[in-house]
């Protein structure tokens, strides 16, 4: 008996530079990209919008945009998105999301997204502590770990965030769980710090019990890391679990699609993780936030 081949999906993939201002061609071209190179499906999964303008980034700033405009511009995105899903519809299967943000107000916001587009599905991600994009270069991680007070106390801070963000919104698919070791070149060691450990278990038994899923997310080898999201470690704890872990290529661009999937899907293969990827499916709103000032 001759074993299935692994199809080629994306759970986090699709950004393009017709929405994103650090991606590159538009979502048609991107979207083309992955159908040319034999995804079964994949999740468009477009940032949302900034809560305030002071969350933008620096490309945004230059290219004169608002946090407004970036409003106006998902919205955009999210009709486009459709139009293609529709379009390529018996070609590829395309789910149409989008990425959180946790900046202050992105809970409320995001909750707000869904009320009105009604996504397929919600990829969960923090990219920010303090307020601050701590994986928008060195400069910015050095600045969210001073603002911390250290390493672990940063590790700390992130996963903080994405408990919160896991609770309050219950993304189908939870992104990059361990994108705080970005630029940490001691993260291994960082990782099984006691305090640290104490906060990756919970959160992973939090997504055990509302049975998300994990984003397997390769764009960091193209990134010059060692390994993806999930480091290693933190993939035996998920394998032990019983986590749906799928492979995510975080696009930013047609160069990017598929980029560093085929080795990566080996790895989870490997590992005896079920390569039968789930499909991330939408959910209802989730609960109203207990507490709005604390997430």
């Amino acid at each position: 008996m001759t074993t299935p081949k692994m199809q080629r999906v994306s759970v986090h993939g699709g950004h393009s530079g017709q929405f994103c201002s650090h991606a590159a061609d538009t979502l048609e071209a991107v979207v083309s990209a992955y159908m040319e190179k034999g995804f079964s499906w994949v999740g468009i999964t477009e940032h949302m919008p900034p809560t305030h303008d002071r969350f933008l980034y620096p490309e945004e700033k230059q290219a004169g945009l608002t946090a407004a405009a970036m409003a106006q511009r998902f919205d955009r995105y999210i009709a486009e998105a459709r139009r293609l899903q529709n379009a390529y519809a018996g070609r590829l299967d395309i789910l149409v999301g989008f990425e959180t943000e946790d900046t202050p107000g992105a809970i409320e916001a995001a909750r707000h997204l869904i009320a009105r587009h009604a996504p397929d599905f919600v990829v969960g991600s923090v990219h920010h502590t303090d307020g601050i994009a701590f994986d928008y270069n060195e400069a910015r991680y050095q600045e969210a770990r001073d603002a911390a007070g250290g390493i672990e106390d940063l590790y700390c801070r992130y996963y903080d965030r994405q408990y919160a963000l896991i609770q309050a919104l219950r993304p189908q698919v939870v992104g990059h769980f361990d994108l705080i070791r970005i630029f940490d070149s001691a993260y291994r060691r960082t990782l099984l710090y006691p305090s640290v450990q104490e906060r990756i278990q919970r959160n992973l038994a939090l997504v055990q019990s509302l049975g998300l899923i994990l984003d397997f997310n390769v764009a960091a080898l193209r990134k010059g890391a060692m390994e993806p999201y999930l480091s290693r470690t933190i993939l035996n704890q998920v394998r032990r679990m019983n986590i749906a872990v799928v492979p995510g290529d975080d696009s930013h661009g047609v160069a990017h699609v598929g980029l560093h999937l085929d080795e990566s899907m080996q790895v989870l293969k490997q590992m005896g993780f079920d390569t039968r990827w789930r499909r991330p499916i939408a959910g209802s709103l989730p609960p109203k936030v207990q507490k709005p000032e604390d997430v």
